[in-house]
């Protein structure tokens, strides 16, 4: 009886020991940015949050192992969605694992987006809706850290890549499969790798196709030479390992074939077209090597062409010297993508160099766009990308030193915005006019910056304003005048209200993110977060209010007011507020602003009310530091008046 009770208290233990591995320490990664708070315990969001996160659990586990819901109304109404992995078929493990997640971010979290991933399932929640909307944000789990290195890589990743790309095309084109394919493949005398793909069930096919194709670009950045690896996102996860990870009762067993012809037959169907009238796309990962050859290389639609002679590619041990191997002292800053450090290169020229980070959010992305928009774009106003570096791991963008680092350094730093007088914020802001006005009209590319905000100009030792960091820029052909997209990147404040609420973006998206900075450098003050002072819901309301009220020079920082003429300050603020107008076409374009800058005599038409008066933010890079003012990526998400 002794020895059944002890086999039956061993077993016990082992059981519980199982079920803690399973939903205690199964933790992936989580993204809460806890920088600004932004509820309190007990507040309307909150209160609205604990209800929502209570109903995910059960309702998720009866509707097959996905839902999505909201509670409340207004500015408290809260959007949450939970996922179990696909090849979750027990109800109750689905359910405990979410309860277990929702918990944890519950006590973890108090941020206003926020999401968590575990071994079996993944909850997130928003005051936004976020439903039906693929936006890659790939991240890179510490696990991947701990894996071992394969010791043949190049023939590992053959049979990785062909695993991967075929569970891809099932997940996201295979009805019957729920966005979720699982399978295996052996490498003759060496291993299995098994992998996992999936897709949150929101979206459409060819969204679930993008985003999984992302994912496996950086996958295969990361990873391909080790024995495991996985990438989670928002809206769509990937995995891979050399031992059985999951249920394979429904998993598939591929086979690598040996004839090429067969291979190409295997693989055509994930190499999908994007956009029908434009063909097929090249991968990131074939422009990257394409832009690293001698090669000419087509970066546009008109097809103009960059090669090697007209971008520098600068050697790696180079730029390591340059940088005394990117030390600590010779950092300039931490941004959403990578660090940057200055250098100083043999014949004496200093650099800046943008070290993209592996782990980054989208990097890839950003390095090929920064490359093709702005290598053959020269003007006064626009920072100068002098080459890239591109070997191994690394990926590296190298630009003129700019001494005086970003226009947020100065007007929002009381040290230095006492420095400023207004003769060099007129300047600044006539600067960065003309270089919008470049890039809108006067170059050969139209040019959607998409992504304008005190971060993003950088000052000379002049003080020179210079337009930097083209990540999220657009080109648009001759005659087009506007476009859309379901990808909504930029920063919290600066978002044109048809942009941030509709994806549809032109070059008045611009024109409202110059207006906003205008009125920032005018008042010291910035837009995003002033919510918090409790003078105005945001700084846009804030002047409206004192423009309306006759009392306009209240608005004025008073350390400019010491070295300004009061009518001409009044009249930026007057174009500032023309420009940040909730319809587009009654703002005006770039060649008005700078007529208008230009010009004490001609007169100014009378603004309307601003596009928001009421604004929240929602940081998307976990990643980032808490400083906001280096290179801030965040996905704006303000409501209408």
């Amino acid at each position: 009886m002794d020895k059944d009770r002890s086999s039956a208290m061993l077993l016990f233990i082992i059981f519980m020991l199982s079920i803690h591995s399973v939903f205690g320490a199964d933790l992936i990664a989580i993204y809460c940015p806890n920088e600004f708070p932004f509820y309190t315990p007990n507040n309307s969001f909150h209160n609205n949050l604990k209800l929502l996160l209570g109903l995910l659990s059960s309702d998720t586990a009866s509707e097959a192992g996905f839902y999505n819901t909201s509670t409340g109304e207004g500015p408290d109404q809260v959007y949450g969605q939970a996922l179990c992995r696909g090849d979750i078929t027990n109800s109750t493990v689905c359910k405990e694992c979410i309860e277990k997640a929702s918990q944890d971010i519950m006590n973890r979290c108090t941020s206003e987006d926020a999401m968590i991933w575990y071994e079996l399932c993944q909850v997130r929640y928003s005051f936004q809706m976020f439903i039906s909307r693929m936006v890659y944000t790939g991240k890179y789990p510490p696990h991947n850290d701990q894996e071992k290195n394969v010791s043949d890589p190049i023939g590992f990743d053959k049979f990785l890549t062909f695993l991967m790309n075929n569970l891809s095309y099932e997940a996201a084109f295979n009805p019957a499969k729920n966005m979720f394919a699982a399978g295996e493949i052996d490498i003759p005398g060496t291993k299995t790798i098994y992998g996992l793909v999936q897709c949150t069930r929101d979206i459409s096919e060819t969204d679930c196709s993008s985003c999984l194709s992302s994912a496996l670009m950086d996958l295969t950045a990361c990873c391909s030479y080790r024995e495991g690896g996985m990438i989670v996102s928002r809206t769509c996860n990937v995995r891979f390992e050399s031992s059985e990870f999951f249920n394979t009762s429904s998993a598939y067993q591929l086979i690598y074939p040996t004839s090429k012809v067969l291979i190409g037959l295997c693989t055509v169907c994930f190499w999908r077209k994007k956009d029908r009238d434009r063909g097929e796309e090249k991968s990131e990962m074939t422009l990257l090597q394409e832009l690293a050859s001698p090669k000419k290389v087509e970066i546009t639609q008109e097809g103009d062409l960059i090669s090697s002679d007209e971008l520098l590619f600068m050697k790696l041990a180079t730029v390591k010297a340059a940088t005394d191997d990117f030390s600590d002292t010779n950092k300039l800053g931490q941004g959403g993508f990578g660090a940057v450090y200055k250098g100083v290169l043999p014949d004496g020229n200093e650099i800046a160099v943008k070290r993209l980070s592996r782990k980054s959010w989208q990097g890839i992305e950003e390095f090929k766009n920064e490359v093709k928009l702005i290598a053959k774009l020269q003007h006064r106003n626009l920072v100068r990308l002098v080459g890239c570096v591109l070997e191994g791991e690394e990926k590296l963008l190298i630009y003129e030193f700019m001494s005086n680092k970003s226009l947020d350094q100065f007007i929002f730093v009381p040290e230095k915005r006492s420095k400023l007088d207004w003769k060099t914020c007129y300047g600044i802001i006539n600067g960065v006019a003309r270089g919008l006005l470049y890039l809108h009209e006067e170059s050969r590319l139209k040019i959607i910056h998409r992504d304008l905000k005190p971060n993003n100009v950088l000052l000379d030792h002049e003080l020179v304003a210079k337009i930097s960091d083209f990540g999220m820029a657009r080109i648009f052909s001759e005659n087009q005048n506007a476009a859309n997209t379901k990808r909504v990147v930029g920063t919290y404040g600066y978002m044109a209200p048809e942009y941030a609420m509709e994806g549809l973006f032109s070059v008045k998206s611009d024109v409202f993110s110059f207006g906003v900075i205008l009125l920032e450098i005018i008042s010291g003050k910035r837009n995003s977060g002033f919510y918090i002072t409790e003078i105005a819901p945001t700084l846009l309301a804030y002047a409206w209010r004192l423009w309306n009220e006759g009392k306009e020079l209240e608005f004025v920082d008073p350390v400019l007011l010491e070295s300004c003429l009061s009518y001409e300050v009044l009249r930026c603020m007057h174009i500032g507020l023309l420009c940040v107008q909730e319809d587009p076409e009654l703002r005006p374009t770039m060649s008005d602003v700078v007529v208008l800058l230009g010009s004490e005599s001609m007169a100014l038409p009378q603004p309307r009310q601003p596009a928001f008066s009421l604004g929240r933010v929602l940081h998307v890079d976990p990643s980032m530091p808490t400083n906001p003012s280096i290179n801030e990526i965040i996905l704006s998400s303000i409501l209408p008046r």
